[in-house]
């Protein structure tokens, strides 16, 4: 019984032995799996702030910003513009680089700006044997134009973008002999000319694709400035637009006389990544190494972005979704009215509660007043708050005579660092009525004989609305 006993026990501590060590191996295991995962996650290698990155206009060194105030990104060219055109932050975004297939952004708008309605491409030998990124496209495929232009955007195809120039630059020749008589370089000449009209400074346009070495080696180049302008104008195509955000897709050619599918798998991986994403294109060759031109939208307020030199293809879109939230964090709406005071304004059913910017004091009057509000008490601007809190200056009209609702009683302009950035009407709230003439002479007398209670117009006049110090509880996105 006792030996029964003896050996229970030897199992069981055995058994308990088996379970600690299984234990003990699930841990190694689960912690190499962890550590393999966390590896294997794509880090910023050489993502850092550098002093002189530009932010607004001034250095960040200039402006005394923390790292924490800035986007650390790879890049070693960028920019972010908003869609007024404003410059936001750069990176030596001036400076001179290959832009790879960036490229084929212009010859998509250069494309629809000379297509004919009813432009159907054919693919030649060049273009079907052009190599390198491809859209699967065979010598003597037929399209049209809209399915050209996928086939150029989604997969970044060279052959697609040859085939473009050749049938489009045919089509200009056409229409004006005068340009050439070859209808690739007359279509790159256009390139060159819209990017002269677009306000790129130093760019040039050498072939339709992007490809800058042997054969295509030469003066190709652009700037991160120049390709955010080149951003900004392509989102302002409806059909560019609905191409780059939509992701991979499946055309249909004609091959042989038969329909052939090709699907196209995009390569803007950030459409995936990034909720905010709209697109637009990449680019990569030994030369311009790892590029990327995006475009984000937030509830209506876009950003678009270009990233140049990156050190690894992925970093591309880790360096634009930063320089894209970075820009969220720091742009947004600030409100104008900012008065705790308000008044009536109107008559019956049109009457609304309407925000008292200021009192202005009525000179006829020895104590009255008119309350006025903004021309628009709705009114907002667009703040970029690196560049400092938002300072009001008032200027109130001097009254007299017969006051009426909406007439202009003054004016109050908003400044950000030194500059005017909005200026608004003041307008009176209600009707004021002179004084009549018995009143008037009750005022005079009592002026004359030192008899008037009249309270001094610098007393009587106030300003209500008050800036607020720029944070996220005044700031909105859109």
């Amino acid at each position: 019984m006792v030996r029964g006993e003896m050996n229970s026990a030897s199992c069981a501590t055995t058994a308990g032995h088996a379970e600690r060590m299984s234990f003990a191996c699930t841990l190694v295991i689960a912690f190499l799996l962890s550590l393999f995962a966390i590896c294997a996650l794509p880090v910023q290698a050489h993502a850092e702030v550098l002093k002189a990155d530009i932010v607004g206009g001034a250095t960040v060194g200039e402006r005394g910003l923390s790292v924490a105030e800035c986007p650390s990104i790879d890049a070693e060219f960028a920019v972010l513009m908003d869609s007024d055109g404003n410059v936001l932050f750069s990176r030596l975004g001036d400076d001179e680089s290959q832009i790879a297939s960036l490229t084929k952004v212009m010859t998509a708008i250069v494309a629809i700006d000379n297509a004919p309605a009813d432009l159907h491409i054919s693919v030649s030998e060049a273009a079907a044997l052009i190599g390198e990124s491809s859209a699967g496209l065979q010598e003597g495929d037929v399209m049209d134009f809209e399915t050209a232009l996928k086939a150029l955007l989604v997969p970044s195809g060279n052959d697609a973008a040859l085939a473009i120039a050749e049938a489009v630059g045919s089509s200009m020749i056409a229409s004006n002999p005068s340009l050439g008589d070859d209808p690739v370089e007359v279509f790159v000449a256009a390139m060159n000319a819209k990017a002269a009209e677009l306000g790129c400074t130093n760019t040039v346009y050498e072939n339709p694709h992007g490809l800058d070495d042997e054969e295509y080696a030469g003066e190709l180049h652009s700037t991160a400035h120049d390709q955010a302008l080149v951003a900004r104008c392509a989102m302002s195509y409806q059909r560019i637009r609905e191409i780059v955000s939509g992701g991979s897709t499946t055309i249909q050619v004609t091959r042989e006389g038969a329909k052939e599918s090709i699907d196209l798998e995009t390569t803007d991986l950030l459409l995936e990544m990034y909720d905010k994403a709209i697109g637009i294109k990449t680019g990569v060759t030994l030369l311009a190494g790892p590029s990327f031109m995006g475009a984000a939208n937030n509830e209506g307020r876009e950003f678009y972005s270009v990233v140049l030199g990156s050190s690894d293809e992925y970093q591309r879109f880790i360096d634009t979704q930063t320089l894209f939230e970075w820009g969220y964090e720091h742009v947004a709406n600030l409100k104008l009215a900012n008065s705790d005071k308000y008044a009536s304004m109107g008559r019956g059913a049109e009457a609304r509660e309407v925000p008292v910017i200021a009192d202005v004091a009525h000179l006829d009057w020895p104590d009255k007043t008119v309350s006025a509000t903004m021309a628009d008490p709705n009114a907002s601007i667009t703040i970029f708050d690196l560049e400092g809190n938002v300072s009001q200056v008032v200027e109130l009209n001097e009254l007299h005579g017969n006051v009426r609702a909406g007439d202009k009683v003054g004016t109050i302009t908003f400044k950000q660092h030194n500059e005017v950035i909005a200026q608004q009407d003041l307008v009176a709230c209600q009707d004021l009525a002179a004084p009549n003439p018995i009143e008037a002479l009750v005022i005079w007398w009592q002026d004359v004989t030192g008899g008037s209670n009249a309270i001094d117009p610098a007393d009587r006049s106030e300003v209500y609305n008050v800036m607020p110090i720029l944070d996220d509880n005044v700031l909105s996105p859109t």
